[in-house]
């Protein structure tokens, strides 16, 4: 292997930063341990769908969170109340 003749023989990291080398704005760098089926789901769902499995990690853990935590039979009497007055309204 032929060396580059302008190469230091020595380079100063003391200024370096560890992590992303674009930082994304609202974005954290972490790691965690996914299971590895898990993984594979999104990576595999995520290749069919043409965007990254990271995306789409990120996606089900934010719908997850703002999904709707009112307890069922309170969504149960909403979605009746709603009927109710389609119907009175078709009569």
């Amino acid at each position: 292997m032929r060396k580059n003749k302008e190469m230091l023989k020595e380079y100063d990291f003391s200024k370096g930063k560890r992590g992303a080398v674009l930082p994304q704005k609202g974005k954290t760098r972490i790691t965690i341990c996914i299971d590895t089926d898990i993984l594979e789901w999104f990576r595999d769902e995520a290749e069919r769908e043409g965007r990254g499995y990271q995306t789409a990690i990120n996606q089900a853990l934010r719908s997850y969170i703002t999904q709707d935590k009112r307890p069922i039979r309170e969504v149960v009497r909403e979605v009746v109340r709603q009927e109710m007055q389609k119907v009175k309204k078709a009569s």
